[in-house]
């Protein structure tokens, strides 16, 4: 069953986002968004919500996660060395909606070696994981792959993954600290650059 009251709110937040970007929606400028999760409410979210609306349809072509940006749309574009081992994650939205590949090219272009194993989700699923009634289900999803991955690794694996949740998760239940790859990006940069 639907809240319908939540959609007509939905739509109202979306149509004051559309607002605010409507100079650079009208002059074609890319969207870069690094949470995959808002990512797929511009790509997805925001088309069902907007069937007809041009300017919907627009800021859903327009926008791109960081990887795909820097992969497709960044001619020209070298990214730093990074010759490390690498545990890649993948938000739920990120792989449904996106896929990892560009993800993946852009750190093997980086020099890294990428493991990415088939996580599945990571059991956070926003606040779904906080709430005690479904603590356990979160775990448990987590423990199916990503977690024991996550501590199976190196210290020195550097543990990627671009959702808020997903960093959530793997910081809580393994003491690990995954990073963004923007965060990898910037640490790769030489020193004068950073």
């Amino acid at each position: 069953m639907y809240d319908f009251g939540m959609l007509t709110e939905a739509k109202r937040y979306l149509e004051k986002i559309m607002n605010a970007l409507s100079a650079e929606i009208d002059a074609g400028l890319p969207i870069v968004v690094l949470e995959p999760s808002c990512a797929s409410v511009f790509r997805d979210e925001l088309r069902n919500l907007f069937p007809r609306d041009a300017r919907a349809n627009r800021l859903r072509e327009q926008t791109f996660l960081l990887s795909e940006f820097l992969q497709n749309r960044s001619p020209g574009y070298a990214p730093p060395k990074l010759p490390a081992k690498i545990l890649l994650h993948g938000h739920c939205h990120h792989k449904a909606l996106m896929k990892m590949g560009d993800e993946e090219l852009l750190l093997r272009r980086m020099g890294a070696e990428v493991q990415c194993p088939d996580t599945g989700c990571c059991g956070m699923a926003g606040p779904f994981g906080f709430e005690r009634d479904k603590y356990p289900i979160a775990q448990a999803v987590g423990e199916r792959v990503l977690l024991p991955a996550v501590r199976s690794a190196t210290p020195e694996t550097v543990i990627v993954a671009d959702g808020f949740s997903c960093r959530e998760q793997i910081r809580q239940s393994t003491g690990r600290t995954a990073m963004h790859l923007a965060e990898v990006l910037h640490s790769a940069l030489p020193r004068e650059q950073a």
